[in-house]
């Protein structure tokens, strides 16, 4: 499953994503990863969730990120829970790339039961129509 939280950059959407991966760690069997694009939230994760600092990787491009996400669940078979923050920064991502990109973490998220949480920074309306029945909290 896929959800999104959309909203304006500086809405609070980091925020709430924090609340609800360390309010995740409490139910969690398995590993969560939370990705973002610097390591400033290391002291506000729970010390069980696994930061990846994604500028730390040489990826370019929507492809290359979904290879790179393609790897994190191949690697680990205990993977419960996937957190993106800034999810169009980390992915390298235009626009016009999010329905390709949603669909793309459908899949592997049904495949591999991994559940997947974005952060978007636009506003719902702006987003394509198959994103839009994705957003769990719009700000």
């Amino acid at each position: 499953m896929v959800q999104i939280i959309a909203g304006e950059k500086g809405k609070g959407k980091t925020k709430f994503l924090l609340e609800k991966v360390n309010a995740a760690v409490q139910a969690a069997n398995g590993n969560i990863v939370y990705l973002d694009k610097s390591q400033k939230h290391m002291y506000e994760l729970s010390n069980k969730v696994r930061l990846v600092n994604v500028m730390d990787f040489p990826i370019t491009n929507c492809s290359e990120f979904m290879g790179f996400i393609c790897g994190i669940v191949s690697q680990d078979h205990d993977l419960e829970e996937l957190y993106l923050d800034s999810f169009l920064t980390i992915a390298n991502m235009q626009e016009d790339e999010i329905s390709h990109a949603i669909e793309k973490l459908d899949i592997i998220s049904e495949k591999y039961h991994v559940k997947i949480v974005l952060s978007v920074s636009m506003d719902k309306e702006k987003l394509p129509e198959c994103a839009k029945a994705k957003v769990i909290i719009s700000l």
